[in-house]
């Protein structure tokens, strides 16, 4: 297991509060980060794909870095991981390298998803540029593993020939693959090397079994109680399997309302009393009547 890492444990991949015009809400965040705090939570990865980070400005993600750095001078122990991929090459390294200087905990790093058809030797090349570039030494960079999404695969090969060349920052990946055989094999090629954080509600007892580090999940927002009941029981050498199969049934479910930000930020607004936050276009909020039917479905599953 790689449970001793400082970056182990349960992390929401946060959805992003946005006002009426789209733009990042720096206000609520803390709220927000404190709801999650409070539910289990070791820390949050902001701007992934929940949090919308490819349709918002590097200017207005690190706006929201910065009010979340605030929210940590209080709460010094909750971690900040940050999205800073972009199919921009420059523009990666200069919001990875802010990011470190401002001081989080580690970045999580989409590969260049504009061209799919690209090699290991692209995608090292890019990589190991970005990381010189931007990575302090021990400074933690996560690779962004979700090919359901950018089309692209971050191959075992590669990720070792990462690890070999920066063994002080190449940290290891978020594994968004929904591939049960892929985390199992993940464990066994790399064991204690590599930091794997499963994206995945339904397989993370069995990614815990196979050696993760712990989770980043979109349903962390909501579920993060059941997914910290899992992580406890496995540091006891346990397993919960109630709170996994109440994972299962909620991931299950969330896959008939596609796309999660829209979804999380209704059941949010509707059990929370947070607002109802706008999603950024091309995204679109529910509508009501879709809505009404998924607080309809998920209320047996509310976790409080």
């Amino acid at each position: 297991m790689t449970t001793a890492h400082r970056l182990s444990g349960v992390y929401a991949a946060a959805i992003t509060p946005l006002k009426p015009d789209f733009s990042p809400d720096p206000n609520s965040l803390p709220k927000l980060l404190d709801f999650l705090a409070q539910r289990g939570c070791h820390g949050v990865l902001l701007f992934g794909t929940t949090g919308e980070g490819p349709s918002i400005a590097p200017k207005e993600r690190l706006l929201m870095l910065r009010a979340a750095l605030e929210y940590r001078q209080t709460h010094p122990t909750f971690r900040l991981l940050f999205g800073t991929g972009t199919p921009s090459f420059e523009e990666t390294v200069e919001l990875t390298k802010t990011a470190f200087d401002l001081g989080v905990d580690g970045v999580v790093v989409i590969p260049p998803y504009y061209f799919r058809k690209i090699s290991d030797e692209g995608l090292l090349i890019w990589y190991s540029q970005l990381i010189q570039r931007a990575v302090p030494s021990g400074g933690a960079f996560l690779g962004y593993h979700i090919p359901p999404v950018t089309g692209i695969d971050l191959s075992f090969d590669l990720l070792r020939r990462l690890r070999d060349a920066f063994p002080d920052r190449f940290a290891g990946i978020k594994d968004s693959s929904a591939d049960l055989e892929h985390a199992r094999n993940l464990g066994k090629h790399f064991g204690n090397e590599l930091v794997v954080l499963n994206g995945t509600d339904r397989l993370f007892s069995h990614a815990l079994q196979a050696g993760a580090s712990g989770c980043i999940t979109a349903l962390a927002n909501l579920f993060s109680p059941a997914l910290r009941r899992v992580w406890d029981s496995h540091l006891r050498g346990e397993e919960d399997e109630q709170a996994q199969a109440r994972l299962n049934s909620a991931r299950a479910l969330s896959e008939s309302y596609p796309p999660a930000p829209p979804l999380l930020k209704m059941l949010l607004a509707h059990w929370y009393n947070f607002p109802l936050w706008p999603v950024c276009p091309p995204l679109l909020p529910m509508p009501p009547s879709t809505a009404e039917k998924a607080r309809v479905d998920f209320e047996p599953l509310r976790y409080d």
